[in-house]
């Protein structure tokens, strides 16, 4: 059992320093016996959930996809009461996100009934820096470790909104901690407004946003929702928890 534990330690440290890690960096993170750390990684090797790179250097392994693939699903399932009933008392797409990497990926959704609709769809990735479910995401973050990120993925500019700087993308994250969630303002697609919430006290990092078009998305609009998206953040984390 303290084999299996720390296996899911060190598969977890890999996850959180990028996917790829070396053997001193994961006896830094872990505080475990460097022979210890490589006994473990020598069987997730041997069964595909590790590989070793060209550099000597450890990567997460292949077999570890359709077990991530099969938690999304179920993912998917577990959130979509908790979008659904944000989609009856809002009218406005509701969508469930997480880190995939440096990057941001919709897990589930639940579409908006109106025919005019935020049309992201379920497995499209996104740069965080412009996306409000990014903004609630790094925020669970240090500021160091958020800066990190943007610095690896750039912060181009998807319209002419989008926030570039990185000091004013700190200060944005402070502005989100302080209020309890997000906002994307025409950042990632002209005419669309996002109010999005990071799930704390998730098993992993994850948001939840309801989003549409800016002329029905107001700023009454975000006055009434942000408190109801974070009831659904909340009550979704419970159940994650209780699933786990």
């Amino acid at each position: 059992m303290q084999s299996l534990e720390r296996a899911f330690a060190l598969l977890e440290i890999m996850a959180e320093a990028g996917g790829e890690t070396s053997l001193s960096q994961l006896a830094e993170s872990s505080q475990l016996p460097l022979p210890t750390i490589h006994r473990i990684i020598r069987t997730l090797v041997g069964n595909g959930y590790v590989r070793q790179l060209p550099s000597r250097r450890y990567a997460l392994g292949p077999r570890l996809i359709g077990l991530g693939d099969k938690a999304s699903q179920m993912l998917g399932t577990w959130a979509r009461p908790h979008l659904a009933h944000l989609v009856e008392v809002l009218g406005e797409t509701a969508n469930l996100a997480m880190l995939d990497g440096d990057k941001v990926i919709y897990v589930a959704q639940v579409p908006s009934p109106h025919a005019m609709r935020m049309f992201t769809e379920v497995g499209r990735r996104v740069l965080p820096h412009s996306a409000g479910v990014g903004k609630a995401l790094l925020s669970q973050l240090s500021d160091e470790e958020a800066l990190a990120t943007v610095r690896r993925t750039g912060m181009p500019a998807a319209t002419d909104r989008t926030i570039t700087g990185p000091e004013e993308f700190v200060a944005e994250l402070r502005r989100v901690r302080e209020r309890g969630f997000a906002i994307d303002d025409g950042e990632q697609e002209i005419g669309v407004r996002c109010v999005a919430v990071p799930v704390e006290g998730a098993p992993s990092r994850m948001a939840v946003s309801v989003s549409g078009p800016d002329r029905r998305v107001t700023w009454d609009f975000v006055d009434r929702a942000a408190p109801l998206v974070q009831e659904a953040a909340r009550t979704l984390a419970c159940d994650l928890n209780h699933q786990t």
